[in-house]
């Protein structure tokens, strides 16, 4: 068997975090570092911001575009975040999965749940700490975007999202952003590597047991 017919399985890599804690960040890193990595582009509701992109940053949708989605199953995952609904394609990350390719989400503790129901063993999820709430506030605050009763909403949100870290595969504190990422990359490297991702070893290891010599 040559290198060629060597394809692994695709990997569903999801990183969730509260908002501010760095998950965003430590996602541009990885695909930065290592290309083969795609980000899925959701489905959603919210108005295109300037500079964005559609089927690029977001698929921008109606309402009713969206809830047709839901009612076909079309999605993988879907659910409100701040008033609007975000959602991911289903055959999209079938393809990428059966190619090989690696996706990353950037989702929260709902849609993991949704999207392990739907893809299970493909899944590995990531879940980043901030180092203490003092400073997820501060960089919150650093970032010079939101008014106080924002940052005071957001960190309220934050509590209850930590609350789901146990429902995890993994947890990291983000107190360096860079050694936070290398972290992330161990992980995705060794995942890639679990034997339920490899198919062509089956075949392998027989033809090996057939011609010993």
């Amino acid at each position: 068997m040559d290198h060629a017919q060597r394809t692994r399985r695709g990997l569903l890599i999801v990183l969730s975090s509260p908002s501010g804690a760095g998950k965003s960040t430590i996602g541009r890193k990885l695909m930065e570092e290592d290309p083969t990595i795609t980000m899925s582009i959701s489905a959603t509701t919210r108005q295109k911001r300037a500079g964005e992109v559609d089927d690029v940053d977001y698929h921008f949708v109606s309402d009713e575009e969206f809830q047709r989605l839901v009612d076909a199953d079309e999605l993988a995952e879907w659910a409100y975040v701040f008033e609007h609904r975000y959602g991911s394609p289903k055959e999209p990350i079938k393809e990428a999965l059966r190619l090989g390719r690696d996706t990353l989400f950037d989702i929260d503790w709902q849609g993991t749940q949704q999207l392990e129901y739907a893809f299970r063993t493909d899944l590995v999820r990531i879940f980043i700490l901030p180092p203490s709430m003092a400073e997820l506030r501060r960089r919150l605050e650093d970032r010079g975007t939101d008014q106080p009763e924002v940052i005071d909403f957001r960190m309220k949100r934050a509590a209850a999202e930590i609350g789901h870290w146990a429902e995890y595969d993994y947890v990291l504190i983000n107190e360096d952003v860079d050694q936070c990422t290398k972290k992330v990359q161990a992980i995705v490297a060794a995942e890639r590597l679990r034997r339920e991702r490899q198919p062509y070893l089956l075949d392998f290891v027989r033809k090996l047991v057939e011609k010993p010599n």
